[in-house]
């Protein structure tokens, strides 16, 4: 991957500053994240900023992309289905030219360090959901000449994403718990949720989910766990679906 990434990121992007009410206008964003709760306020948040958006899931995705464009900005989550975030940090943050911004996104703080370590400039804690912090952090980010200079409005807006998307989420939980066999499964979906938990703001399920990776972590026993957690994840689909 390091090898493929060096090659793909050999352009600076070029973008303009200068909207007040949409400070990020002109720069293209690529958010690297499996959650589509976390990826949807993400898309709100650019949207609102000015900013063009591409997604990927999954790391292999992710270099698809960067395969036909540039971005200015890469937020990425530090826990992905098919790698280690803090190594797709390290490895872009290599690239020359260098990608302007990486952020590292994460529901635990702990991944703080890891993504600064790694080569990150920032690091945004999910619940990703005020406008004004966003835009910060990505400004206060990029390369000094890029900077607007002008007067900025500071939004206090909070995005809330559409509970479709958080359903999508469940199901996907729902899916996985339903066939998980093996350690790796078990505790991606463990770090799955417990992000997809905070970012709903549902207290009860992200501690379940916390518990549940201490205790895969730990080599406990897990059944009682696993059903406690499927449980919870049935309950919060069902309401969902109503919405």
């Amino acid at each position: 991957m390091t090898d493929d990434l060096t090659n793909l990121l050999d352009d600076a992007p070029t973008w303009r500053l200068n909207l007040p009410h949409r400070p990020l206008t002109g720069l293209t964003v690529l958010v690297v994240e499996d959650s589509r709760y976390a990826s949807e306020a993400v898309r709100l948040l650019c949207l609102r900023s000015g900013a063009r958006i591409r997604r990927a899931d999954t790391i292999r995705a992710a270099l698809r992309h960067l395969q036909t464009y540039r971005p200015g900005v890469i937020i990425v989550d530090m826990g992905l289905p098919d790698g280690d975030g803090a190594d797709m940090i390290r490895t872009i943050a290599r690239g020359l030219p260098r990608v302007p911004v990486i952020l590292g996104i994460s529901g635990d703080e702990g991944n703080r360090d890891a993504a600064m370590r790694a080569g990150a400039d920032g690091f945004i804690a999910k619940p990703i959901e005020s406008l004004a912090q966003f835009q910060q952090t990505i400004l206060a980010s990029l390369p000094g000449q890029a900077r607007p200079t002008g007067p900025r409005l500071v939004a206090d807006e909070m995005i809330v994403p559409d509970h479709a998307t958080l359903r999508d989420d469940l199901a996907h939980v729902v899916e996985v718990l339903s066939v998980a066999d093996d350690e790796t499964a078990i505790d991606y979906i463990a770090r799955f949720l417990a992000g997809v938990a905070r970012s709903a703001h549902d207290r009860p399920l992200e501690d379940a989910a916390t518990a549940l990776a201490r205790d895969h972590a730990r080599g406990q026993a897990l059944a009682g766990e696993l059903a406690r957690v499927s449980g919870m994840v049935q309950d919060r689909l069902a309401s969902v679906q109503g919405l």
